[in-house]
C-alpha cells in the first residue's frame, strides 16, 4: 500500500499520556470519589438504571495496581459519524490491553453496532493496528448508526459476547451512542452477564460536553481544519475584494463549531443559533443584521466579506420552527401522497398555501424557490423535514440580496453584493488528528482499559484538565447516568444524555460578542494555516480557543 510521507511520519508519532497513566499498568491505582446523581429527573433515571445509577466518580493515580488479574477479551465498536482520532482510541485500548497481559484479546466489530448484532468482527494484532496509528477516519473497522436499544438486540449481543468469552464492550460514540452504552450496561448488570460496558466521548459537533467532559474528541481537529479553509477564503476575499462568502459549517443543532471557527478566524459575521433563539430573531431580522454589515463595509469601499452560518440555525428561528411543524403536519400520512401526485410546482404551491396558516405562509413566501422546494423533498424516516439539508447559506444570502435591493431603491445603499457559497462538513471529519486529538484519543482508549481492568460498568472514559500539557491531564471515569435526563422522543419519555448548547453567558461567546462589532466593519481576518504536527508545543499542541477561554 502506497502511503504519503506525512502518513509514514504519523505512524511513528508517540502519543502523550497523562502522568498517572505512564510507567506501566502495575503502577496505576484508583481513587473513588463521591456518589453521583443524574443532571435532571433523578428519580426517573434511577428507576430505569437501578443497577448502574449513583455509582462513584473515580480518578486514577500513581500507586500499586489493586485490580484483580484475569484474562480480558474486549470488543470495541465505532458508532455514528466519523471524528478525527477514533483510530487512536482503539490503539490506546489495544496497547493498554496487551501491556497488561499479552494473552488479552481485542475484537473489532465492523460497521458500528450492527457488527455486534451480526457477529461481524476482526481480531486485532500488532500488524493491523500499526497501519492506523495517528490517522484520521474510522476505516479501521468502519462505523454505523444502528441503535442498540431493544431487549431483543441486547439478548443477541449477550449471546455474541458469551460465544467469544467477551468480558467488556467499549462503545466509541456521541450522545446517542453513549446513551445506548448506558442502557446496554444496565441490561448486562441486570442479567448478571459479567460483561462491562465503557463509553468514549466522540463528536466533532462539540455538544457532548458538560462539567466532566471538557471536550469531545475530534472537535479540535475538525475546527482547525475548517478554520484553515475559512482563513484561506478570508485571504482570497481580501485579495479579490469583490465577493461575500457565506460559509455553512457542520455542527448539528449547536453552534460550537461555528463559534470556534469565528474565534480562530475573526470573520465579519458569525450567526450563533442559541442567540437567535434567545432573541427570538426572525428571518427578516437576521437578514437585516447581515445586510447592515454588508452596507457598512461597502460604504468604506469594501464590497467583500466572510459570514459563518451554523448548520442548524434555521431550527432556532421561532417562525421557521413553526413553519416546519406545520409542513410536517401538512404532509402527515396519506396527505403526502396527494401532494406528491401533483404534477407542477404551481399546483403544489397552491396546496401548500391552503394548508398553512397565514403567519407561516408569510414566512414561506419570502423564501427563495429553491429553499421552498427543499422543504418538500427528502423526508426523514418519520416523515419530517430534514432541516440539516436546507442550504441555509444560500437562504440567507438570497434574503440579504433582497434587503440590499430594497435599500438601493431607497438610496441608502450603493455597493455591490456578489455572494459565493461553501459548506464545510465532511472535509473535517476524517482529517489527520491534531497532536491534541491524537494524544487525547490515545489517552481515552488507554484509560478505558483501566476502567475495564478495575471492574467498572456503565462508565465513560474521562480525561480532564485538557487546557494544560498532556502530562498534567487527569484520567478517570464517571457513570454515564450522571449526564442523563428525560426527553420526549417519538411520543415516549426516553433517558438521553443532555446535549450541550453554546452558553451565551460563557467566556467564549462573551469574547466573541465583545469583538464582533469591530470584525463586522473592519477586515480583521486571522489566517490559522494548516494543522502543524512538528515544532514548538505552542504551535503544535495548542487546543481550541473555546477551551482556552473557558479555562482562563
Amino acid at each position: 500500500m502506497k502511503i504519503s510521507p506525512l502518513q509514514k511520519a504519523r505512524y511513528e508519532y508517540k502519543p502523550k499520556l497523562p502522568l498517572m497513566l505512564r510507567g506501566g499498568i502495575a503502577e496505576i491505582s484508583v481513587s473513588e470519589g463521591a456518589e453521583t446523581k443524574s443532571v435532571a429527573d433523578c428519580e426517573k433515571i434511577q428507576a430505569l438504571f437501578p443497577n448502574t445509577y449513583g455509582k462513584k466518580e473515580i480518578t486514577f493515580k500513581k500507586g500499586q495496581n489493586t485490580s484483580t488479574a484475569k484474562k480480558q477479551v474486549v470488543g470495541v465498536i465505532l458508532s455514528g459519524g466519523q471524528a478525527p482520532g477514533g483510530h487512536n482510541v482503539i490503539c490506546g485500548l489495544y496497547d493498554a490491553l496487551k501491556s497488561t497481559n499479552p494473552e488479552n484479546v481485542l475484537y473489532g466489530f465492523k460497521n458500528g453496532p450492527i457488527g455486534l448484532i451480526e457477529d461481524n468482527y476482526i481480531i486485532f494484532d500488532d500488524e493491523y493496528i500499526d497501519q492506523y496509528r495517528n490517522t484520521g477516519g474510522f476505516d479501521i473497522i468502519g462505523s454505523g448508526r444502528t441503535k442498540l436499544e431493544t431487549k431483543e438486540q441486547f439478548a443477541i449481543v449477550a449471546e455474541v459476547c458469551k460465544k467469544h468469552g467477551i468480558t467488556a464492550i467499549v462503545i466509541i460514540g456521541g450522545d446517542d451512542s453513549n446513551t445506548n452504552a448506558a442502557v446496554l450496561a444496565e441490561y448486562f448488570a441486570a442479567k448478571n452477564t459479567g460483561v462491562q460496558v465503557i463509553g468514549c466521548p466522540k463528536t466533532i459537533d462539540g455538544d457532548l460536553k458538560n462539567e466532566d467532559i471538557e471536550c469531545s474528541f475530534g472537535f479540535d481537529t475538525a475546527t482547525k481544519t475548517y478554520s484553515e479553509l475559512i482563513g484561506n477564503i478570508g485571504r482570497d476575499a481580501n485579495s479579490a475584494k469583490k465577493y461575500w462568502h457565506f460559509v455553512k459549517v457542520m455542527g448539528r443543532s449547536a453552534s460550537h463549531v461555528a463559534l470556534e471557527c469565528a474565534l480562530q478566524t475573526q470573520p465579519n459575521l458569525c450567526l450563533i443559533s442559541e442567540e437567535v433563539s434567545a432573541k427570538k430573531m426572525s428571518l427578516s431580522q437576521i437578514a437585516d443584521y447581515i445586510a447592515d454589515s454588508v452596507a457598512d463595509r461597502a460604504a468604506k469601499g469594501m464590497n467583500f466579506g466572510v459570514a459563518i452560518i451554523p448548520e442548524g440555525v434555521v431550527e432556532f428561528v421561532p417562525e421557521f420552527s413553526v413553519l416546519i411543524s406545520e409542513i410536517n403536519e401538512l404532509l402527515a400520512g396519506s396527505k403526502a401522497d396527494a401532494f406528491n401526485a401533483l404534477a407542477t410546482w404551481a399546483e403544489k404551491y397552491a396546496f401548500i398555501e391552503k394548508g398553512l396558516t397565514k403567519a407561516s405562509m408569510d414566512v414561506f413566501s419570502i423564501l427563495p424557490q429553491s429553499i421552498q422546494q427543499q422543504l418538500f423533498l427528502e423526508r426523514d424516516p418519520h416523515g419530517n423535514v430534514q432541516v440539516s439539508l436546507i442550504e441555509s447559506e444560500k437562504l440567507f444570502s438570497a434574503l440579504v440580496a433582497d434587503k440590499l435591493a430594497a435599500r438601493k431603491k431607497e438610496g441608502t445603499y450603493k455597493g455591490k453584493f456578489s455572494p459565493l457559497h461553501h459548506f464545510l462538513g465532511y472535509e473535517g471529519r476524517c482529517a489527520f488528528p491534531s497532536n491534541f486529538d491524537a494524544d487525547y484519543c490515545y489517552s481515552l482508549g488507554y484509560n478505558a482499559f483501566m476502567l475495564i481492568q478495575y471492574g467498572y460498568n456503565g462508565y465513560l472514559s474521562k480525561i480532564s484538565n485538557l487546557s494544560k500539557p498532556a502530562s498534567e491531564w487527569i484520567a478517570g471515569g464517571m457513570p454515564i447516568t450522571k449526564m442523563m435526563n428525560i426527553e420526549r422522543r417519538h411520543g415516549e419519555d426516553k433517558p438521553v444524555i443532555k446535549k450541550a448548547l453554546v452558553e451565551l453567558d460563557g467566556k467564549p461567546f462573551k469574547f466573541f460578542e465583545a469583538n464582533r462589532a469591530t470584525w463586522a466593519v473592519e477586515t480583521s481576518y486571522v489566517y490559522p494555516g494548516a494543522i502543524q504536527y512538528y515544532g514548538p508545543a505552542e504551535v503544535c499542541d495548542i487546543t481550541t480557543r473555546t477551551l482556552a477561554l473557558e479555562k482562563e
